[in-house]
């Protein structure tokens, strides 16, 4: 048949959709070497020729020839014997050996004797092989046509009529092989006849038919048989030859035969797995040329001379490294050419590897897996497959396959801290960078790839993004604002590291942000106070003894730490060597007592520092009177140091004026109060010195020995008659070591007008610092 020959639809046979042919990979593979005649076609399901299949190559002589394939589908795997007889067709004619065929016939030979002719080869078989044999014409001569009996045919010259030498010495004419095909065919050979004196006897074999065996491993020149044969002539009518009569292309180089003593010896090479029994005919001639024959034959035995071959017909590779256990991933087929238990072959897999082999249909083996696979431990693997067969010695071979296990997005990045901290100076540049964050992701590519982002939220009531920004590839973060530490000190924000898998995974860390204080705010006074619309002094009594407290510089600093440590130095004084003031407490006191010398009006520079690096300071300006009475001031407008006070001084006036008009009505109430109640005058004010609210920004520090005033003060006050002026006396303290004053008065207009509303009771006046 031609190439492209259809046999027949496999696909009908099998009962499989055409749809499925090519979705599993359907192919016609052959057995073991043998080379592959057909093929199948995915899109009709016809099994078509492939090849030129030569009967006579493939089975020789053989009555029946068997071609065998192999169907094979994957997913799941499937395995189809595929069984071809092939139909032998008359495409060889018949041949002899020789084309001139010789015999030497004595003259004394007998009506009805018989002579062998060569035997005509056909390598066709069955009814086209050789069917008839015919001689031309002749008086002497006919042709008897003999079947043998393992199949096939020969023919010999029977001598009709006796020869006479003396009249014809020498006879020829033509041989005629003609087989049985349409239209037959035929070969042709000539007899020539040379007659001769008589020779009555031909050589006769000892055995009809002769057997052997070889190894198909024997070296050349082993013997295998000697065939031996008589005749009964003497001279040279009973000198024996032996030669083979017909033998195949395929033996002809195998075997060779001693002419003289008939011994058959190897010549060529054996190969058992190519041909396991070899039948031959051997020849006996005399010397005038009378022949018989006989049969040898030779069967070959197996040795384990072929190792298993291992043929890979499936592998999935790569394999994604989430595939379950048991997952099939290559198909393996393994033959071995040898019979009997060297074929027997047994597979195995030599690593520890999360592979096994699992045995399928005839000669097939599934590699599958037996574990979870796991791309970050091992991205490869190199399995090495080993076939042993059960001969003696066993032979082995072994195949390398190479698996790479494809990568799934299984791992989220990891930080490689559990939190992380950032710190940074306040004041500092926008676009600057705090910290860097990193996490790793041991999946590979696109799946390991780490981008970098701030989880929405909120700080101080605005979003995160207005304070930090993160790069996505590097994972620095940046500053987006300049950070005031007197605003925040601190805060949290969340960073999340997502991969680009699909779909992504993605983890979160806690960044901490702590803002480092610098020196930027200078010391803040509250006591005394920068108002410009009141006037403020400290009243010191003329018997104050040296260390009295006169009065205190509150100050506080929107700074921490070190940058907040508060010191007070006076820089500037009337009399500097009357007060003095506390390094750290701001406290004013007396360096010595006060004498009649000393001026009644005094003034104090005092600078308030803070211990940052650069230091930075304020100054205020303190105004004393020593004075135990306001009578004893000329003018209460005096004590005014700013132009701006001459307001708080006409209030003064009118509330005074005020005060006058309604002193005569209680005077009397006044008198009586005084003269009946000889006691320590009523306390109007009896309470810790306290800082209003008011006076104190938010965020400022408390820090002891700083500023802020911790000792409690008491004062009491009342106010006398016989003055046209209010005369103001501060008795003694609860604090028997404190300056019986800390006489505070910070007066506006309007509250010189409140004591006198009521004239008829003693006014009493408190002020709380």
């Amino acid at each position: 048949m031609k190439r492209g020959s259809v046999v027949g639809n496999i696909a009908k046979d099998i009962g499989i959709e055409l749809s499925k042919l090519s979705t599993r990979k359907a192919r016609v593979d052959a057995d073991g070497k043998s080379k592959r005649y057909c093929d199948i076609s995915a899109r009709s399901g016809d099994l078509i020729v492939s090849d030129r299949i030569d009967r006579e190559g493939l089975c020789g002589k053989k009555a029946s020839c068997v071609l065998k394939q192999e169907l094979v589908l994957e997913d799941p795997l499937e395995l189809h014997r595929i069984v071809l007889h092939i139909q032998d067709v008359n495409d060889n004619s018949p041949q002899f050996k020789k084309d001139v065929i010789k015999f030497d016939i004595s003259e004394s030979a007998s009506k009805g004797s018989r002579y062998r002719l060569d035997e005509a080869h056909d390598a066709d078989v069955g009814q086209n092989a050789i069917q008839s044999y015919s001689i031309e014409t002749n008086e002497y001569f006919r042709l008897n046509v003999v079947a043998k009996p393992g199949g096939g045919k020969y023919s010999e010259l029977v001598l009709e009529k006796e020869l006479d030498r003396e009249q014809e010495n020498e006879l020829s004419f033509v041989l005629v092989a003609t087989d049985g095909g349409t239209p037959p065919r035929s070969g042709t050979a000539v007899i020539q006849v040379t007659v001769l004196d008589a020779n009555d006897n031909a050589p006769i074999f000892s055995q009809a038919v002769y057997k052997a065996s070889l190894p198909e491993d024997s070296p050349a020149d082993t013997v295998v048989v000697t065939v031996t044969a008589r005749d009964a002539d003497e001279g040279i009518n009973g000198e024996v030859t032996f030669e083979f009569d017909h033998i195949s292309d395929e033996s002809n180089n195998v075997f060779t035969i001693d002419e003289k003593t008939g011994a058959v010896k190897l010549s060529g090479s054996l190969d058992y797995e190519e041909r396991s029994t070899y039948e031959m005919q051997i020849t006996a001639k005399d010397g005038p040329g009378l022949v018989s024959s006989c049969t040898l034959i030779i069967d070959i035995i197996d040795v384990n001379d072929n190792a298993p071959m291992m043929l890979m017909k499936s592998l999935k590779n790569p394999i994604p490294e989430n595939v379950p256990p048991g997952t099939e991933v290559g198909i393996i087929n393994v033959q071995d050419r040898d019979s009997d238990n060297n074929k027997q072959v047994r597979c195995f897999i030599q690593q520890s590897v999360p592979f096994k082999l699992v045995p399928s249909i005839e000669n097939y083996y599934s590699l599958v897996t037996t574990g979870q696979l796991d791309r970050e431990v091992v991205s490869d693997y190199n399995i090495t497959i080993t076939a042993t067969d059960e001969g003696s010695p066993p032979l082995s071979s072994s195949k390398s396959v190479h698996l790479s296990v494809a990568d799934i997005n299984d791992n989220p990045p990891v930080f490689e801290e559990q939190s992380y901290r950032a710190y940074v100076t306040e004041n500092n540049r926008p676009g600057s960078s705090l910290c860097s964050v990193t996490a790793r992701d041991p999946d590979w590519r696109q799946n390991g790839t780490v981008v970098y982002s701030l989880l929405p939220g909120e700080v101080n009531g605005a979003q995160v993004s207005s304070y930090l920004s993160v790069n996505g590839d590097t994972g620095v973060i940046h500053a987006v604002r300049s950070f005031d530490y007197e605003q925040w000190r601190s805060f949290k924000v969340q960073v999340m590291a997502r991969d680009n898998g699909s779909p992504p995974l993605s983890s979160n860390v806690s960044v901490s942000v702590f803002i480092s204080d610098v020196n930027d705010n200078s010391p803040q006074i509250l006591y005394p106070t920068p108002e410009g619309n009141s006037f403020m002094t400290e009243l010191v009594p003329k018997a104050a003894h040296g260390g009295s407290l006169v009065s205190k510089v509150i100050a506080v600093d929107a700074d921490s730490g070190q940058n907040a440590w508060l010191s007070y130095h006076i820089v500037k004084s009337t009399d500097p060597g009357l007060f003095t003031i506390g390094l750290h407490s701001g406290e004013i006191r007396t360096q010595r007592d006060i004498s009649e010398s000393d001026s009644m009006k005094q003034n104090l520079i005092v600078a308030v520092k803070d211990n940052g690096q650069p230091s930075l300071s304020a100054t205020c300006s303190m105004h004393l009177l020593i004075s135990d009475n306001l009578a004893e001031v000329p003018e209460l407008k005096d004590i005014s140091y700013d132009d701006k006070n001459s307001k708080l001084t006409w209030y003064l006036i009118i509330a005074l004026v005020c005060v006058s008009t309604f002193f005569l009505t209680f005077i009397i109430i006044i008198l009586g109060v005084r003269f009946c109640r000889r006691r320590k005058p009523r306390m109007l004010f009896d309470g810790a010195v306290a800082i209003p609210s008011a006076y104190l920004p938010p965020n400022y520090a408390d820090v002891d020995g700083t500023g802020t005033l911790r000792s409690t003060y008491n004062y009491d006050a009342y106010l006398t008659t016989g003055s046209r002026t209010s005369d103001f006396k501060f008795v003694s303290s609860y604090n028997d070591n404190t300056l019986p004053a800390d006489q505070t008065l910070r007066k506006s207009p309007s509250d010189f007008a409140d004591p006198f509303d009521d004239l008829d009771a003693p006014v009493e006046v408190g002020h709380d610092l």
